[in-house]
């Protein structure tokens, strides 16, 4: 481990522990800053150690989200200015990066894999959406978290799901076409989903919600794909910079819905991460268990499961923003989406150093 590394992390431990002792101590003026200090600290430290590199921008996350919850107001307006009128163009960024990633060989999948692509498709769209409508009415959260956790369920896969399915040693092309066929069928399905499984909670726009998808979703893609054909390997610096961004945004939006849901947050946080943690697991165990009954390859089983178990929090978030609901309704994708990448990285982790191949053996 690298000396600096190491500084960092006994640095960030005895901000810890000073943390707590200011905790018992019931002296809480530095808490805020020192915590997410602290997280920052360690974040930095992971994107500097190999074998946890890429746990460092979740635990950068959780530095973002502890922020907004010390000190809401810097994520809520700028003079005048409400910055939850950014969540939507920073989706469309966003997306505009992942179709400059994606190319037309993306969607050959269809016809080189039917029976996976089909069977993740069905899988994507019923487990979850089910599952989401069950914890939601059994934990008997408020209507417009319940409707939240549902939209959750009712979202398509994010590019997390190809880079933990990379790990993982699965199928990273079966992934990566399932993604894109699930983002393109956002705009009809999510909206009928959530007319079905969240109309009891919240009245559903379908329409409305279908122009609010295809602007944030379709429109930016398709533009980044344009721009992949056109410039493809000719701006190697926009390339590199673009992930970047795209983090960069994804962080932001946390944030900005964190803070907007932080009296909420506060009072139901620890039931919410509950019910993450349950949606998120029933959707692996479900989507591997689901596939191996249907007798498919071990690889193909591990992609569709993180598939599944892996939704598009910017997504959910940008349309809690667009039906005018981004601190009830957008508390849901702000609690998932971390958690999805901490579970996520732990199970492509344990994957990683098990070959698929052996298993197709037994």
């Amino acid at each position: 481990m690298k000396t600096v590394t190491k500084i960092l992390l006994i640095l960030a431990c005895v901000i810890a522990i000073i943390t707590g002792l200011m905790l018992i101590v019931n002296h809480f003026t530095w808490v805020g800053i020192l915590v997410v200090t602290c997280f920052f600290l360690f974040a930095i430290a992971a994107a500097n150690t190999k074998s946890y590199k890429r746990f460092s921008f979740t635990i950068l996350i959780f530095g973002i989200v502890a922020l907004a919850m010390f000190y809401p107001r810097l994520f809520i307006k700028i003079g005048d200015f409400n910055l939850k009128l950014l969540i939507v163009p920073l989706l469309q960024i966003i997306m505009f990066g992942m179709g400059t990633s994606m190319s037309i060989k993306d969607f050959k999948g269809v016809i080189n894999m039917p029976k996976g692509v089909l069977i993740g498709l069905i899988c994507q769209f019923t487990i979850m959406p089910v599952l989401g409508f069950t914890i939601a009415s059994l934990f008997g959260f408020s209507s417009e978290i319940a409707a939240g956790i549902v939209l959750i369920g009712c979202s398509p896969s994010g590019l997390a799901s190809n880079v933990m399915v990379y790990l993982a040693k699965a199928n990273l092309a079966l992934s990566i076409t399932l993604t894109s066929i699930a983002t393109l069928l956002a705009p009809f399905l999510t909206p009928l989903l959530m007319q079905t499984f969240a109309g009891e909670f919240i009245p559903i726009d379908v329409w409305q919600m279908m122009y609010s998808i295809v602007k944030m979703v379709i429109l930016p893609i398709i533009a980044g794909l344009l721009f992949n054909q056109l410039f493809h390997g000719k701006l190697a610096w926009l390339d590199k910079i673009l992930p970047i961004i795209s983090m960069g945004a994804i962080a932001l939006i946390i944030a900005i819905i964190t803070a907007s849901g932080r009296d909420s947050l506060l009072e139901i946080g620890l039931l919410l991460i509950l019910a993450a943690i349950i949606h998120n697991s029933a959707g692996y165990f479900l989507g591997y268990w689901g596939c191996k009954l249907l007798k498919m390859k071990e690889a193909d089983c591990r992609t569709i499961a993180l598939e599944v178990g892996m939704q598009n929090g910017g997504l959910a978030s940008g349309i809690a923003i667009e039906i005018g609901k981004v601190a009830t309704v957008g508390l849901a994708p702000a609690v998932f989406g971390p958690w999805m990448n901490i579970s996520g990285s732990a199970l492509a982790s344990w994957w990683r150093d098990r070959d698929p191949a052996e298993y197709d053996k037994n």
